[in-house]
C-alpha cells in the first residue's frame, strides 16, 4: 500500500487502511472502493490523504504502533469523557467518570503493551481521522509518543503509567473552551487567546481532584504549554522548573499537531516537523529530550511517496533507527515517467549519491 494525497486519487481505487470517526469507530473500512462522492466527502471532512491498495507496493505496510482495537478503545474512552464534560455543564469542575484513573490506566496499559511488543521503539502513526475527531485521536497519539520516550528513558511501569495518563488527559481543559473558538479558522483576539490559554489551569483543576490519578499526571495538563526559555504559559516557568513528564508531553503534543491536518493550515511532513523540533531545542524544549524524541521518529514513514534527487518516484519500504533519513525505497516510476516492468528497491544507506528531496 501507499499513502496518496486525496486530490491525486483516481475514482475506483481501494482504501487500504480505515478512516476513523471521533468516537474511535470506523467511518470507512479497508477495501472500500473510493467513488467520486466518497472522495469529495472525505475532502469535506478535512482528510487530505489516504492509504490505497497498489500492486506496485504490495507487501509494504505502515509501521502502525497501535492495533486498531487499541486505538478504538482509547479514542472511545477520551471521547466519552470529553463529550460528557462538553455537553453537561453540571459536570464541569468535577470528574465526569467516578473512576477516571482506573479507566485510563487500563487504556494506557493497552497502548503500552502494543508499544512494548514491537521489536524496536520506533513511532508509527498511520491512522487517518476527520477534523472533528482531531482532539480525541491527538490525545491518543500524544500518549503513544510520550510512552515511547518514557520507555527510551528507562522509566519503570509506575512512571510510565503516570506519564501516559497525563499524556492522554493533558488537553481535558479544552472541554471548557467554547466550541466556536475550538473551530475558529482565523487568528484569535487577545480575549479569545486568554480564554484558550485557561485550558491548562482548567485541566489541572479537574485532574488534581481525582483521588485515583497522580498529581504528576495532572501537572502534564498544567505545564504542557510552558517553554524551556520561560516564554510559555500559564506561569512562565523555565528549564527544570517544568516537570520532565510535562516536557515530554509538550514535545509530543507539538510534533503530532504539526503533522496533523488542521482546518486553518496544511500538515507538515515528519521531516519538516523534526527540523522545527531541533530548531526549538533549548528554546521551547530541552535539546536532549528533543534528540531522544527525534531518534525514535521516522522522518519518512513507511508507505510515504517521495521523489529522489534522480527524479525517480518511490515509496518508502523500510526504516532504520540508526539512519532515519536513509530508508529503503521501492521505485514505482522512473525519472522519465515510465513505470518499471518490475518494482525494485534501493537502500539509500548504500546509495549516498541519492537523496530524498520531497514527499508527494
Amino acid at each position: 500500500m501507499r499513502k496518496v494525497q486525496l486530490n491525486r486519487i483516481n475514482p475506483g481505487e481501494k482504501l487500504a487502511r480505515p478512516i476513523f470517526r471521533e468516537d474511535g469507530n470506523v467511518l470507512l473500512g479497508a477495501g472500500m472502493p473510493l467513488s467520486e462522492r466518497f472522495i469529495q466527502r472525505l475532502q469535506d471532512l478535512g482528510i487530505d490523504s489516504v492509504y490505497i491498495e497498489d500492486a506496485l507496493t504490495d507487501g509494504i505496510e505502515p509501521n502502525e504502533t497501535l492495533r486498531d482495537d487499541t486505538r478504538k478503545n482509547a479514542a472511545e474512552a477520551i471521547h466519552k469523557l470529553m463529550a460528557t464534560q462538553m455537553d453537561h455543564p453540571g459536570t464541569k469542575g468535577r470528574a465526569a467518570l467516578p473512576e477516571m484513573g482506573r479507566t485510563f490506566r487500563a487504556v494506557f496499559n493497552e497502548i503500552l503493551n502494543d508499544v512494548m511488543t514491537r521489536k524496536d521503539i520506533f513511532a508509527g502513526l498511520s491512522q487517518m481521522h476527520t477534523h472533528d475527531s482531531y482532539l480525541f485521536h491527538h490525545s491518543v497519539n500524544v500518549a503513544v509518543l510520550a510512552g515511547i520516550i518514557g520507555i527510551a528513558k528507562g522509566y519503570n511501569r509506575n512512571q510510565l503509567e503516570d506519564l501516559g495518563m497525563g499524556a492522554m488527559l493533558f488537553d481535558i481543559g479544552m472541554t471548557r473552551v467554547p466550541r466556536e473558538l475550538l473551530n475558529k479558522k482565523g487568528p484569535f483576539t487577545m480575549q479569545e487567546r486568554e480564554i484558550m490559554q485557561r485550558h491548562t489551569t482548567d485541566g489541572y483543576d479537574l485532574l488534581r481532584k481525582q483521588h485515583d490519578l497522580s498529581l504528576l499526571s495532572a501537572h502534564c495538563a498544567l505545564q504542557h504549554h510552558e517553554r524551556y526559555d520561560g516564554s510559555g504559559y500559564p506561569r512562565g516557568i523555565r528549564q527544570n522548573e517544568i516537570h520532565e513528564y510535562a516536557q515530554i508531553v509538550a514535545i509530543s503534543d507539538v510534533f503530532d499537531a504539526l503533522t496533523s491536518s488542521r482546518p486553518y493550515r496544511k500538515r507538515y511532513t515528519p521531516s519538516e516537523a523534526i527540523e522545527f523540533m531541533f530548531a526549538a531545542g533549548n528554546t521551547y524544549f530541552d535539546l536532549e529530550l528533543v534528540r531522544l524524541f527525534c531518534s525514535h521518529i521516522s522522518m519518512y514513514p513507511v508507505s510515504t511517496s517521495v521523489v529522489l534527487s534522480s527524479g525517480q518516484v518511490c515509496v518508502v519500504a523500510r526504516n532504520f533507527q540508526v539512519a532515519v533519513h536513509r530508508p529503503v525505497v521501492r521505485v514505482i516510476r522512473e525519472a522519465d515517467g515510465t513505470v518499471p516492468a518490475e518494482p525494485y528497491e534501493v537502500d539509500l544507506r548504500d546509495q549516498l549519491h541519492l537523496t530524498i528531496i520531497r514527499e508527494v
